[in-house]
């Protein structure tokens, strides 16, 4: 998966939306307003950086080889997802997805019926 089908598919989730509030290299995805997702534009390999609930993390760390912990948020929390070929486009949906649906969790209830 490159960088706009990676974007693309994040943005395909609803109520979801993109910006640059860190750098001009570091897309942001939120949604409503919460970061679950980071893709830097500067990197020659395509990448992803989600939140990933600690226990999920440690597991996802050990199968596979292109999931590392992301140095620059709390690493309980974060993963950073190198796009290669040990990841298959189904596993990186599910990260994706699992990423979303934390942040969506952890909604307001009135945000939450929104997106449903």
């Amino acid at each position: 998966m490159n960088v706009e089908e990676l974007r693309d598919y994040c943005l395909s989730l609803k109520g979801t939306t993109d910006c640059f509030p860190f750098d001009e290299v570091t897309l942001v995805l939120k949604v409503q307003g919460k970061m679950f997702g980071l893709i830097p534009l500067d990197n020659p390999e395509p990448q992803i950086t989600l939140k990933c609930d600690p226990e999920r993390a440690i597991a996802l760390r050990e199968d596979y080889s292109a999931i590392v912990p992301a140095w620059h948020f709390n690493k309980k929390h974060w993963n950073t997802v190198m796009i290669d070929p040990s990841i298959s486009r189904s596993l990186l949906s599910e990260l994706i997805n699992h990423s979303y649906e934390l942040v969506v969790a952890g909604l307001p209830k009135k945000l939450r019926e929104e997106l449903l």
